[in-house]
């Protein structure tokens, strides 16, 4: 028979040697609030890629007819990176609120990677596969340069210091639902493929993009919400589901051509007033 005072103690013992390990622990090995929203991220793009291969790929491959089931899993895999676009806005914001652990950048990259680049990349490579009008090998390769272009665009944002508010090249979350708005619009292949490839070169170019902060959070935040609405109304074949999907991947795609067409027109006007100021700078 145990004492109770001795089993008070060995409890008592066994918690501070729980709280010694604690704090012995490295700094670097202790995940912060934003660190488990951003392992959040990498879960999502992981499991849109399972439902990419489970509920498109393999019943492609088996013969199977089964189109409204392609249909759920094309749109869970799509929600999930808008889930995982949500989990990539909140662990920023977090991570300036509280506190971010020394690995979160790194973590963050990592978690961007898969859900932002191998997740759309795997997107645009089933469905090289699976459309009717695709060429396999040449939707191959356009997935290889949306993975690059992502993996050059992550590495870049390392190391580049660019001025607070902006992203230079569009970003990859906002990349990678571009990409997947291309898909879902059904256009004919070619088109399909250079609007891809544009996307790709967006995203490792030096075009300013705004950082989503206070009402463009907010703005982004409900345009995914928004977004989720049309993929559940088209997964579920809700009356006039096909267009409403359509025409908020229409929008998502207009938008992701407009932003460049801005940042642009900013920039010649600022080389424009830049050359006033020193023309009349010259003169007595």
């Amino acid at each position: 028979m145990i004492d109770p005072d001795t089993q008070a103690g060995w409890a008592a013992e066994a918690e501070a040697e729980a709280e010694d390990d604690a704090e012995d622990m490295p700094l670097s090995l202790r995940l912060s609030i934003a660190d488990t929203l951003t392992l959040g991220n990498a879960t999502c793009g992981f499991m849109a890629v399972y439902f990419t291969t489970t509920g498109i790929l393999i019943p492609h491959l088996t013969g199977s007819d089964e189109s409204g089931m392609a249909r759920h899993s094309a749109a869970t895999a799509v929600i999930l990176m808008l889930c995982a676009a949500i989990f990539d806005l909140f662990d920023g914001l977090v991570a300036r609120k509280l506190r971010s652990s020394p690995m979160g950048a790194e973590l963050d990259n990592l978690s961007d990677l898969i859900s932002f680049g191998l997740a759309p990349a795997y997107f645009v490579l089933v469905y090289g596969m699976v459309a009717d009008d695709a060429h396999q090998r040449v939707s191959a390769l356009a997935a290889v340069v949306v993975l690059l272009a992502v993996v050059l665009r992550l590495a870049r944002f390392s190391c580049v210091t660019m001025k607070d508010g902006m992203f230079q090249g569009m970003p990859s979350p906002f990349g990678a639902l571009t990409v997947i708005s291309i898909v879902l619009l059904e256009l004919p292949f070619v088109p399909t493929l250079l609007a891809i490839v544009g996307v790709a070169w967006l995203m490792v170019s030096r075009v300013e993009y705004p950082k989503p902060r206070g009402i463009l959070a907010v703005a982004m935040l409900s345009w995914i919400v928004a977004a989720m609405g049309l993929l559940a109304a088209w997964a579920f074949d809700a009356p006039g589901g096909q267009l409403l999907l359509q025409t908020g991947c229409a929008l998502q795609v207009v938008t992701g051509a407009v932003i460049p067409l801005f940042a642009t027109a900013r920039r010649v006007n600022t080389f424009r007033d830049n050359r006033r100021e020193a023309r009349a700078a010259q003169l007595p």
